[in-house]
Order: C-alpha cells, then sequence, then structure tokens
C-alpha cells in the first residue's frame, strides 16, 4: 500500500533576509500576490483525500488562499527555537555567536534552550509515518520550508546534516510516496502532483 503526500511551502511573510526564528507573522503583499500567481497550478492539489497544514499564520493562509481548506496539525509547527524566537540568524549570531555555531555542528543541541534539530526532524517524520494508508491515497500539507526540509531529511533517511542543504523556497512543492518507514522522493509531472523546487 502506497500514500502520496504532498509538501506545499507556505508563501512569504517577509523578504528572504529578513526570514525569522519561529515566525508567526501573516503573509504579506508579496506573498498574496505569490498565491495568487500560482494559485492555477497549485489548485488540483486540493482533490486530495486528506488536506493539513501547520499552525503557522502564513501556511494557514496559504491553504486557505488555495482552497484546501486545511486542517492545522500541530506536529507540522515550526522547529522551537526558544530564546531565538523572533530573531535572523544574522541577529542570533550577533548575540550568541558560539551557540548558534554549536547548534548548527550538532542536530542534537538545543543551546537557545528549545528543540533540537533532530527532535524537530523525528517530530515531522513522527507526522509523516503516522498518516491513515490507503493504496493511491493522496495528501497535501502546507507547511513551513524548514517543515518540509525535515521531512525531507526523515523520508530520505539522510544524516541530519543534509537539512542544511536543501533548499525549499515558498510555494514550491515536493511529494513523498510510500508508507511508514518507507518513504520515496517523488517526481510527477502533472499538475496535480507539482513536485519540482522552485
Amino acid at each position: 500500500m502506497a500514500l502520496r503526500v504532498t509538501f506545499v511551502a507556505a508563501a512569504r511573510s517577509s523578504p528572504l533576509l529578513a526570514e525569522r526564528f519561529d515566525d508567526d507573522r501573516p503573509l504579506d503583499q508579496a506573498g498574496w500576490q505569490e498565491v495568487q500567481h500560482v494559485a492555477a497550478e497549485l489548485l488540483p492539489l486540493a482533490a486530495a483525500e486528506l488536506r493539513y497544514c501547520s499552525p503557522n499564520p502564513r501556511s494557514r493562509a496559504t491553504g486557505d488562499a488555495l482552497g484546501y481548506a486545511p486542517l492545522v496539525q500541530l506536529a507540522l509547527r515550526d522547529c522551537d527555537m526558544g530564546r531565538w524566537r523572533g530573531l535572523t540568524l544574522g541577529e542570533a549570531m550577533a548575540r550568541e555567536p558560539q551557540s548558534v555555531d554549536a547548534w548548527l555542528a550538532d542536530p542534537r543541541s538545543a543551546p537557545h534552550g528549545g528543540e533540537p534539530l533532530l527532535a524537530f526532524i523525528s517530530r515531522v517524520g513522527g507526522w509523516l509515518d503516522t498518516r491513515p494508508v490507503e493504496d493511491g491515497g493522496r495528501i497535501v500539507a502546507v507547511a513551513e520550508p524548514s517543515v518540509i526540509r525535515a521531512a525531507l531529511v526523515y523520508a530520505l533517511q539522510a544524516p541530519p546534516s543534509t537539512y542544511w542543504n536543501i533548499d525549499v523556497r515558498s510555494l514550491s512543492a515536493v511529494t513523498v510516496s510510500g508508507r511508514a518507514g518507507r518513504w520515496h522522493l517523488r517526481f510527477d509531472s502533472t499538475a496535480a502532483q507539482p513536485s519540482r523546487m522552485r
């Protein structure tokens, strides 16, 4: 039995260099325009049997704007960044350079007082592994790019350091197929299952 889970990256809420850890800001004007620009391409995913989103405001707004009417999944929330919440990477580096270096080097560390990267990847992977499996079943999940990176690292059973080498841009989509413990990256050519990284 195989399941297809398509992750759609939420539209942006800020310019790339101004992205903040655990950002809970709503979509900005550019984000709304991006959604309108790609809506026709991503709309077919609304036919998925199950439609989910992370609790983040921009993920919920993206899912609603695309017509998915998604159910919020707490397990798809962004990584808990503790005292770095609301900071950019540059701001965290300026305040605590050694802590940031430790966090980037060791996926088990949480110098910010929040969630270690390894625990974040495991949490998102646990959500993926507990989806109801029906042969040919389809799920769409709108989430933060960081959540999608964590899902891909988990699905591919890649080393946690791979997380830093995956680029997930807003409103890109990627599909994994399979079942608990046996996931594969899937590339489709139809609009109903877009999986290229923009």
